[in-house]
């Protein structure tokens, strides 16, 4: 299940692998997939099975599915860190897509912008369009709502017998929207949400609003 919010009279679709789809604009917006993150673990002697590098490409693969969009904007830490082995099967799947590309470099995109535009990309720092800041650090700026990364959020949910679960999730305020990361093993930051402000739960088929 997926949810629909509008911000600036504007529709935004929320979907389970912590992507958003922009419908005006058919523009998916998505943050941290850290792509090479499990080949840099295994690298290092982590046992993460090698299988596990391909469940950022077929959630990859789903969302697009999903909305088919003109353009693909990623927020950040597109890619975890060096070229690695992952490199490979990314500029593939790049191939495949029919849409624009763009990435908003992040803290962890060390590659060369030109790597990224030898195969495609529009890179820059930020981009501005229609009201919206789309950014990989939250940001605060007058006259713009900010769609940002980075953080990985997440929310604590307490049930009636004390059971605890964590989970990722959108975290919206009145002029912000933190997407919760999109990649496998990126660890969650929990945040304590405020009367104002509202929380997306993600869970691998559902986008839950949870009481605050």
């Amino acid at each position: 299940m997926i949810q629909y919010i509008s911000i600036h009279k504007q529709t935004f679709v929320l979907h389970p692998t912590g992507a958003i789809f922009w419908k005006e604009r058919s523009m998916l917006l998505i943050a941290d997939v850290h792509l090479g993150k499990v080949a840099h673990f295994r690298k290092h002697g982590s046992a993460v099975p090698p299988k596990a590098i391909l469940k950022n490409f077929d959630q990859l693969d789903r969302v697009v599915d999903a909305f088919t969009p003109a353009t693909i904007c990623f927020l950040g830490d597109l890619f975890h860190s060096a070229i690695n082995s992952e490199w490979h099967l990314f500029s593939n799947w790049v191939a495949r897509q029919t849409a624009k590309l763009i990435l908003i470099a992040g803290n962890h995109d060390i590659i060369s912008p030109l790597r990224y535009e030898a195969i495609g990309f529009v890179v820059g720092s930020e981009l501005a369009l229609d009201g919206f800041l789309l950014t990989h650090h939250p940001e605060e700026r007058e006259g713009f709502f900010n769609f940002c990364g980075h953080i990985h959020p997440g929310i604590r949910l307490v049930g009636g017998g004390r059971q605890q679960l964590k989970l990722p999730c959108f975290f919206k305020s009145a002029h912000q929207l933190i997407f919760p990361a999109f990649g496998e093993f990126t660890g969650l930051y929990l945040l304590n949400p405020e009367d104002a402000e509202e929380v997306y739960a993600i869970t691998k088929k559902e986008v839950i609003l949870v009481p605050v």
